[in-house]
């Protein structure tokens, strides 16, 4: 008698397949003769049940070891990620609040304002590499969105010289900025009910521009609204809660994009329309927390690799 009990979940009750592989009996008259060989054909009957099952059995349990590493990833709390990630933020904390502390005139620009400004970004790019190096070498999502922020601190420090004509030089280190991202987070899942709404708010925002733009700014402005567009489309894409196939990862780079999203409107519409009340400080505020969120989605790959070791 043969027993197997497959591992499985264990909200699944392992099942068992019985087999009996006991020698037939010796048998000399052609009458047992016979008999031995039907046993022998009920033996390889049962052997080819026994295939069967446990074939069943291990597309069973693949799968439930998919839904466990899914569900492993979607139950990390809010409390976990800030008892992990939290001590790697502080220095970009205090760099954001040393910036909004001193608060330096944009009217007079110098290298320490362009320090103090790229200086939470420089943090960022503690942040990641604080994961190690070699987290960055094995996912190229993280060495996308490092990349982009690389891009992202030449962008501030060009658009502190913006009044002296380095506007449009900025402009450019953010577009590559948003390329890097949007490739960082993919092309799945496609969702394009969200790349309707967001192509539509985009042509909408450029509309709103398009009279007080002029010269080659027109045109600039036109690949640069849509270059954010399409990062922010595919940073919401990912997140599905209908069908709860979602991370925190994945909610906090649809956030950050959304925030970047408010962060460049709004300096486009204070630059070219019309002065916004207190628009710096949306401005930075938005911009260095979306900055934020989107680093923190790079450690997603980390988190996963951790879950299917978990499991």
């Amino acid at each position: 008698m043969f027993t197997l009990t497959y591992p499985c979940s264990p909200f699944i009750s392992p099942p068992t397949v019985t087999a009996d592989f006991s020698p037939p009996p010796m048998l000399n008259s052609p009458k047992q003769e016979t008999k031995t060989n039907f046993l022998t054909k009920d033996h390889k009957y049962t052997c080819r049940r026994l295939s069967l099952h446990l074939t069943a059995v291990s597309v069973l349990t693949s799968s439930v070891q998919l839904t466990d590493i899914i569900l492993t990833l979607n139950m990390v709390s809010p409390v976990t990620v800030v008892k992990s990630e939290g001590p790697k933020l502080v220095p970009f904390f205090k760099a954001t609040c040393v910036y909004f502390v001193l608060w330096l005139p944009t009217s007079s620009p110098s290298w320490f304002s362009a320090l103090i400004k790229c200086l939470p970004i420089f943090c960022l790019w503690v942040f990641l590499l604080a994961h190690g190096i070699s987290f960055l070498e094995d996912h190229s999502s993280a060495r996308k969105i490092f990349a982009g922020l690389i891009f992202s601190a030449l962008g501030d420090a060009f658009l502190i010289w913006q009044e002296q004509g380095y506007f449009s030089h900025g402009l450019l280190m953010f577009a590559i900025t948003h390329i890097l991202y949007s490739s960082a987070f993919g092309l799945k899942p496609l969702n394009l009910p969200a790349g309707l709404v967001i192509g539509t708010i985009s042509g909408l925002c450029y509309a709103l521009l398009y009279p007080y733009l002029s010269g080659t700014m027109t045109y600039l402005v036109a690949v640069y609204i849509a270059l954010i567009g399409f990062m922010g489309w595919r940073a919401i894409a990912g997140v599905q809660l209908a069908n709860d196939l979602w991370t925190w990862t994945k909610l906090s780079a649809c956030l950050g994009a959304v925030l970047f999203m408010v962060s460049d409107l709004t300096i486009a519409v204070n630059k070219f329309c019309f002065p916004v009340p207190h628009s710096r400080a949306i401005i930075m505020a938005t911009y260095y927390a979306a900055q934020m969120l989107i680093a923190l989605s790079a450690v997603e790959c980390q988190d996963a690799d951790g879950a299917r070791k978990r499991v």
